[in-house]
């Protein structure tokens, strides 16, 4: 029997070595998610606006099928792999288009559930499609199946797994070894091992400055007597080579020019995929385009060099937004903004926000207990390279936490620079004018800080919605001098978070958060209210209120401290592939000395669900205080997007 796949050949012949010669295989099977196209909308699963038959309204035609996909064994991983690999499958509900649309999706169907089989490294399995009892390799492409709904069954045996044989890597790259790439006898024969260890290898060639080095042959055997996939690849080097000029095209109010230079790619520097990685992401990190793309030249120019190529789409120019929160202690919350991507044509940036909280909160009885906040925000991208920022705002805010009620009015203006991949800093000049009424001044006291704040973060987690490993750490400090009041101190804070995962699929990550500071150089009360710190709530320790945590005047309302420490710690497991379980445990303390003095610390448990999404998980957490206080609420829930931390 010959069964034909793309540009592959799969032999099985009796009376001699039975061996399948599968020469492009894999670079052809990488396994294909499929996602049906949809007019309506859909959160969680429930159905906000249109209907089903507005999705299949353009359908010409229109048939209805069943689908019953069997799979022999009693692997629940692998069945669950290949209905997803199975658009028949995933779009059962929908119709196609007459019995030719049917038979188009049948055979689309088969070539995606034989590269899953060979994704799970399953070289000798067998799919077989029915189309209402017939082989799907018999019936006529003009076949008519009548009415519907046309029955139709898959059948899946899937074979053996194989693990790798013989491994040789020829030409250029033959003194490396299989081994440095995953590609080791008896190894894992995966498909996507065999892709991702091909890619590594022209990676490791390119990493030495060779733009034009890759895979010149293949072959690739999978020998079904011994159930193993042999892997032999002849590479070409290519020669060292540097960037040559960049063009840019796409661009309609971005100077061509400020592109080139934001990518960084200097004509006649050696040549790093590394750096057309780390330039496509700056360019997209200007907020300006909807996509970038960098071509390399596939051949050098006449100078030994190697041509770049940009291609951007822009978005528009400006935009607009607005937002709401609700919560049953803080009553509602608005915010609108409005912003411009590109105001003279290097990428500047400008947004006008505001907002107005605690509307309807019960113990509110006038305009002026509104929370109020509004700002003016600039950037300038490139000002001392690629790799930098000039930032500036002007803020007013008029807020009445539990612990003080405070008007201010900041400008502020800085740099930040991006050192690597995984290091940042920023240091700004800050100066703002603050009336605050707290405890210590129950009539308020009029503050004009001029500070200092600067920051160094180094983040190498890898991802930073829902990071698996890495860890993120950040050390900022701020002097400031009170030119009112002649208070001088320094606020200095450091924060550490670390993931990791410790199954292979990486469904069980462990991830833990600690944070601490000091105020140094001033009395408690000689420190603004807002300036001190403070710990409770969904940022910090959870089940308690926001600024819940440390010392309280006599009517129950925090102080604030000039030292603090949070501890978190959490076990993220993912139950399907879009819902997870986090159980969790907080702590933390605030202490009015500099030094944790007399420190008690405090306690919240509970557990998270979490919707996990292409954009980044969405969050809700549900938490009791562990070491309750008159006035701590019995319980706290608490929604967001992203991890906790």
């Amino acid at each position: 029997m010959t069964v034909r796949f793309a540009k592959h050949v799969w032999e099985r012949s009796a009376g001699r070595r039975r061996r399948a010669l599968l020469f492009s295989l894999l670079a052809g099977t990488a396994v294909m998610t499929h996602a049906p196209t949809a007019s309506a909308f859909e959160l969680f699963g429930i159905r906000l606006f249109g209907s089903a038959n507005d999705e299949d309204a353009d359908i010409v035609d229109p048939l209805a099928y069943t689908v019953t996909l069997t799979v022999e064994g009693d692997d629940e991983r692998l069945r669950r792999t290949l209905e997803r690999a199975s658009a028949l499958v995933q779009d059962a509900k929908r119709p196609v288009s007459g019995s030719l649309g049917l038979l188009a999706k049948a055979r689309s169907d088969w070539e995606q559930l034989v590269a899953a089989l060979f994704a799970e490294a399953r070289y000798d399995g067998v799919v077989n499609v029915m189309i209402a009892g017939q082989p799907l390799e018999s019936i006529e492409p003009d076949a008519e199946f009548g009415a519907g709904p046309v029955p139709v069954t898959i059948t899946i045996d899937p074979g053996q797994v194989y693990t790798l044989g013989d491994i040789e890597l020829r030409g250029d790259a033959s003194n490396l070894t299989g081994a440095e790439f995953g590609l080791l006898s008896g190894g894992n024969a995966a498909s996507r091992a065999v892709l991702r260890a091909e890619a590594d290898v022209v990676r490791r060639l390119k990493d030495e400055g060779r733009p034009l080095a890759t895979v010149t042959g293949r072959e690739i055997v999978a020998d079904h007597d011994t159930v193993t996939l042999d892997v032999d690849l002849d590479v070409s080097a290519g020669p060292i080579a540097a960037y040559g000029p960049t063009t840019v095209t796409g661009t309609e109010s971005m100077n061509p020019d400020f592109v080139a230079y934001v990518t960084g790619l200097r004509q006649g520097q050696t040549y790093s995929p590394r750096e057309i990685e780390d330039a496509r992401n700056r360019l997209l990190a200007l907020g300006v385009f909807s996509s970038v793309t960098i071509r390399e030249g596939e051949a050098l120019d006449a100078n030994g060099q190697l041509p770049i190529e940009v291609q951007v789409s822009e978005r528009k120019l400006r935009y607009y937004g607005f937002g709401a929160t609700v919560s049953n202690t803080d009553g509602l919350g608005i915010e609108g903004y409005w912003g411009h991507r590109n105001l003279f044509g290097n990428a500047e940036t400008l947004r006008v926000q505001g907002s107005i909280g605690q509307i309807g909160e019960e113990d509110i009885q006038d305009f002026d207990q509104l929370n109020y906040n509004a700002s003016i925000l600039f950037e300038k991208p490139g000002v001392i390279g690629p790799d930098s920022k000039f930032y500036s705002r002007f803020s007013t805010v008029y807020e009445h936490p539990d612990a003080y009620d405070r008007f201010a009015v900041q400008g502020a203006a800085g740099l930040a620079y991006q050192f690597t991949r995984t290091q940042s800093a920023s240091a700004e000049l800050s100066v703002e004018y603050e009336d605050v009424e707290d405890y210590f001044n129950p009539d308020g006291e009029r503050h004009l800080l001029v500070s200092l704040p600067t920051q160094y973060v180094f983040d190498n987690r890898d991802n930073k919605l829902d990071p698996k490993r890495g860890f993120r750490a950040l050390a900022f400090a701020a002097p400031a001098h009170d030119f009112l009041t002649g208070a001088t101190f320094v606020k200095v804070r450091g924060e550490l978070s670390a993931y990791q995962a410790v199954d292979d699929a990486q469904r069980f990550v462990l991830a833990g958060r600690v944070a601490t500071g000091s105020i140094m150089g001033a009395e408690i009360q000689e420190v603004p209210a807002d300036k001190r710190f403070y710990a409770g709530g969904g940022g910090s320790v959870r089940g308690y209120n926001y600024q819940g945590i440390g010392p309280k005047d006599p009517e129950g309302n925090p102080i604030g401290g000039l030292s603090y420490m949070e501890l978190s710690g959490e076990l993220r497991i993912q139950v399907t592939e879009t819902i997870g379980i986090v159980p969790f445990l907080d702590a933390g303390t605030v202490s009015e000395g500099e030094f944790l003095e007399s420190a008690r610390f405090q306690m919240g448990a509970g557990v998270g669900l979490r919707y996990l999404t292409p954009f980044g998980p969405l969050r809700i957490d549900a938490a009791v205080p562990l070491n309750r206080d008159p006035g701590d609420p019995s319980f706290a829930i608490y929604a967001g997007v992203g991890q906790a931390f």
